[in-house]
């Protein structure tokens, strides 16, 4: 089953960038170069989901220490 498409607008210049990028770069069309860009960046953000903020660290560190095992 293949996924369903949106259209996504950016910038003609932008396009035109990526156009030059793509060309000799084993990508076959700019679409497949900005696919590939946006999945990686979204398996960044991913990543750094899973990481606690130094506050959500402080607040457990508080409780544990309050528990006493700190």
């Amino acid at each position: 089953m293949r996924e369903s498409k949106v259209t996504v607008k950016i910038p003609r210049p932008l396009y035109r960038k990526i156009q030059q990028v793509v060309e000799g770069s084993g990508f076959n069309s700019p679409t497949d170069f900005i696919v590939y860009v946006l999945r990686d960046l979204m398996g960044e953000a991913e990543e750094h989901d899973n990481e606690f903020t130094q506050e959500e660290l402080d607040v457990v560190k508080r409780k544990l220490k309050n528990l006493g095992y700190l």
